[in-house]
């Protein structure tokens, strides 16, 4: 395998490790889980055991022809924290 595609499909594997260990909002005050978001920017957060989606503090870090929708997570004090957003495809909100 080139060095360049190995260091590519290890890039995938890590991403991919860090979504399913670490902590998850169930143990984080809203407070953290929004700070997380708003320092990174966009980041990758586990909201149960088995579930995980990618988080963002504004329409700046997604894709185009992508919008930021407002996301809630349940997080250890708070049931529905308003962590930021998760980007979403304007096709399919506009129903095209």
């Amino acid at each position: 395998m080139k060095p360049i595609l190995a260091s590519l499909v290890m890039a995938g594997f890590v991403t991919g490790a860090v979504a399913q260990t670490g902590a998850t909002t169930l143990t984080m005050t809203c407070a953290e889980a929004r700070g997380i978001v708003a320092s990174q920017g966009a980041v990758v957060l586990r909201t149960g055991p088995t579930t995980y989606d990618r988080y963002v503090r504004d329409s700046r870090f997604c894709a185009l022809p992508e919008t930021a929708r407002p996301a809630w997570v349940r997080t250890a004090d708070v049931a529905q924290c308003p962590i930021g957003g998760v980007c979403r495809s304007n096709e399919i909100d506009n129903g095209r």
